[in-house]
């Protein structure tokens, strides 16, 4: 189980949001490049990184601050990136680039055949980014909720070749209110392909019941304003999910 530190980006600083809301932000940094460094030095094993400009805009907006994350990280350890994605251009500067996934989330779900086009032309690379409330996709930033069913949706885009997916559960994003166990399990059971929980990690416990059912399909969780914030130590919770599955 892979403990992923998320790296929010806003006007070119580190922050959190709670639910989503721009308005609701929280600057935890000012330079992105060092706090990279900080969880490499902590031992992450990949790195989660969101445009959040560039997810309400529809186009990238930070990508000098993605740089210098980038140049810091090297080739040491994966790197995902999801926010403003909307054409295959974007993708490939952004690979060329050394980012290693990008996420693709609200484009995927308005137009499926740029998805499409995305996985055949950069197999290996996509992950799509489903976030849901009451088992509906949320897009927009999660500003507006369609009629979508997130398991319909994620098996669609399996059989287009993503790699994997990657579910916000959007009601508990930010707010330190525990991971839905449930709804991450029943998504991953439908698929093949790996689920990473997003939303809602607070503390070792969370981490420990998420190790519990890692065999259902659930190979990371990505946390970010509880390491942040202190309620779970990253490294302690890296070490604990090792510990729990055998990996240590």
């Amino acid at each position: 189980m892979l403990i992923i530190p998320a790296i929010d980006l806003k006007d070119g600083h580190c922050v959190r949001l709670k639910q989503g809301l721009m308005e609701e932000a929280t600057v935890f940094s000012e330079d992105p490049g060092a706090m990279a460094q900080h969880w490499l030095a902590q031992g992450a094993r990949r790195l989660h990184l969101v445009d959040l400009n560039g997810a309400f805009a529809g186009k990238p907006v930070n990508e000098a601050a993605i740089r210098s994350i980038v140049d810091v990280v090297g080739s040491d350890i994966p790197v995902q990136l999801g926010g403003g994605i909307r054409d295959l251009d974007t993708i490939e500067r952004y690979l060329d680039n050394g980012i290693t996934y990008v996420i693709i989330g609200t484009a995927a779900v308005k137009t499926p055949g740029f998805l499409h086009d995305a996985c055949n032309a950069f197999p290996g690379h996509i992950i799509v980014g489903l976030d849901a409330k009451d088992g509906k996709v949320a897009v927009d930033g999660w500003s507006k909720l369609t009629h979508h069913d997130v398991i319909d949706l994620a098996k669609k885009f399996e059989g287009y070749g993503v790699e994997a997916i990657v579910y916000t559960d959007i009601g508990r994003d930010g707010m330190l209110s525990g991971v839905n166990i449930e709804s991450t399990v029943k998504l991953a059971r439908e698929l093949t392909i790996p689920v990473i929980a997003s939303g809602g990690i607070t503390n070792l416990g969370d981490v420990k019941d998420l190790c519990g059912v890692e065999a259902e399909g659930i190979m990371g969780a990505i946390t970010g304003r509880a390491i942040y914030e202190g309620t779970l130590d990253f490294a302690a919770a890296q070490k604990l999910a090792d510990d729990l599955n055998g990996t240590a």
